[in-house]
This record gives C-alpha cells, sequence and structure tokens, in this order.
C-alpha cells in the first residue's frame, strides 16, 4: 500500500469536496436548524402513545418541516419544534387541534419561541473550544513527538472538520447544535487513529533509521491499517444503528458522526502521513 504514490489524487478529492461546500456556501450558505434560526417548541403530554404519522397529520397544517420527538417512558410526550416563529393564533389552533382529537388538557402543554440569539452564542462558544482544543493538541503532539507531527496532525483535524461542514453544505443537511457536538467529538476520535500512525512512524523512525521516509511511511500504515479499520467498522456499525432506530435528535448527532469517523479514517491513511512527509523532507532540505 503505497500512500506517498496516491497523494495527488486523495488531496484532490478533499479539495474537490471541500471547494465544493465553498462555493455552495457562497450560493445558498447552510441550512440552518431550529437552534440557529430561532423558532418554537411545543411540548404535549398526551394520554398515551401517539404515532408520528398522527401528530404530523395535525403539524402539517402549521409547518410541513417540524420535527417530532418522543419522549417519556411510554412515549406519551410528544415535542414539536418547528424552524417557524408560529403566531400565537397557530399554537393555539395547533393546541386546539390536539385537544379535539387527543383529549390534551389545559396543563399537559408548554411553549417556547426563542430567536436565533441563543444559536450565535452555540456558535462562538463551539469556535472557541475548537481553537482551545487544536492548540492543546498542539501543544501535546508537539512535546510528545515533534512540531511537524503536531502541525500535520492539526491540518488533519481542520481538514476532517472542513470534509464534514462541505458535506452538510453539498447534501443541504440542517445544522443544529448537534453537528457542533459531532465536530468536537470526530476531534477526539481522528486524533486517536493520528497518534497511532505517528506513533508507529516514530519508533520505525528509531528502529530504521537507515530506511527511506517513504518506506517508512508506507510500512507504518501497513502495521496499524487493521487496526485502524477495525476500530472504524466496529464503531460505525453502532452510530449506523443509532441513525437508523434512533429519534431525531439522536439522527442529527449520528449523522455527522458517521461523516466524521469516514473522513477521519481516510484522512489518517492517505492525508496526515503524506503532510508530514513532505514537512520532514522540507525541514532536512533546508
Amino acid at each position: 500500500m503505497d500512500v506517498l504514490k496516491y497523494k495527488k489524487i486523495t488531496y484532490s478529492i478533499s479539495i474537490a469536496i471541500i471547494l465544493t461546500g465553498i462555493v455552495l456556501f457562497f450560493i445558498r450558505g447552510f441550512n440552518l436548524g431550529i437552534d440557529f434560526t430561532g423558532g418554537t417548541i411545543i411540548t404535549l403530554n398526551l394520554s398515551g402513545y401517539t404515532s408520528i404519522e398522527e401528530v404530523k397529520e395535525i403539524t402539517n397544517k402549521y409547518d410541513e418541516n417540524a420535527s417530532i420527538i418522543h419522549e417519556g417512558e411510554n412515549k406519551e410526550t410528544v415535542i414539536i419544534k418547528s424552524n417557524k416563529d408560529l403566531s400565537n393564533k397557530d399554537i393555539n389552533s395547533l393546541i386546539d387541534d390536539f385537544r379535539n382529537q387527543y383529549g390534551l388538557s389545559d396543563n399537559s402543554y408548554q411553549t417556547e419561541k426563542f430567536g436565533p440569539s441563543m444559536g450565535s452564542e452555540i456558535f462562538k462558544r463551539a469556535i472557541i473550544s475548537i481553537i482551545i482544543a487544536l492548540a492543546c493538541m498542539l501543544i501535546y503532539i508537539s512535546i510528545r513527538f515533534q512540531l511537524n507531527f503536531g502541525v500535520a496532525a492539526i491540518v488533519t483535524l481542520i481538514h476532517d472538520c472542513l470534509i464534514m461542514t462541505s458535506l452538510y453544505l453539498i447534501l443541504y443537511i440542517p445544522v443544529t447544535s448537534a453537528f457542533i457536538a459531532a465536530i468536537l467529538t470526530i476531534l477526539g476520535y481522528s486524533i486517536n487513529d493520528t497518534i497511532v500512525v505517528f506513533d508507529r512512524i516514530r519508533e520505525e523512525l528509531h528502529m530504521n533509521k537507515k530506511t527511506k521516509l517513504n518506506l517508512l511511511i508506507n510500512n507504518s500504515i501497513k502495521m496499524t491499517l487493521r487496526r485502524t479499520l477495525y476500530t472504524t467498522m466496529t464503531t460505525l456499525i453502532a452510530v449506523f444503528c443509532l441513525y437508523i432506530f434512533g429519534v431525531d435528535d439522536i439522527k442529527e448527532l449520528a449523522l455527522p458522526l458517521i461523516f466524521g469517523m469516514i473522513a477521519g479514517t481516510y484522512s489518517t491513511l492517505f492525508i496526515a502521513s503524506p503532510i508530514w512527509y513532505k514537512m520532514e523532507m522540507k525541514s532536512k532540505s533546508n
């Protein structure tokens, strides 16, 4: 498996996805979810289980894109999330529809309306968290390994974040606070895979000092390939199950995790080591 031989192809794939995402960002922007646009949340405590299809028969009159979530031991609680700032008239009408059809009592529902300011606060804190996480990782890897390893790892993590974001732009999937949480999760997941490969490269450098760097990198990736693929596959199976069988809120977290784990494994194998190799060769030439 000659990773460096195909680096132009792998770089091109990543660049194509990221550039497509950038173009779409300027053309139509993100499909922002309720966390960032503001909207209306209505919580209903019904007497028993009501299917999502039955709930949507009522909510579609007011917002066809509203998400429905069940809660409670018997799933008797229904949470309706709408990106629309529903008027009081529409809210009262929706409550009346549930009251007439399911006998909803006056003290068994709750409504909440909020603006986009909360979303902007989430976004600001997420950016700060990502910057702090990247800085701490750079410092740790630079001390534990060397600066070139640290820079290559950080570039790889930024690559993973950009790939995840670009896929959301390309597929026009709503961006919620769960997406931000997924990015922070993937930073930890991806750096773990990358460090495993870098640790093997470092060991090979000590044991085989006369071996050419390109051969050393390929050997290191071969040694860690099975571990990387097995870890990713077993984790992906669990996350896929969450996405298939989970409720909407769980799916909002599972989907970006799927994108991120695939991007993280791809970058660990095809992006991180070639970047380190290029930096190392440049350092030696200087």
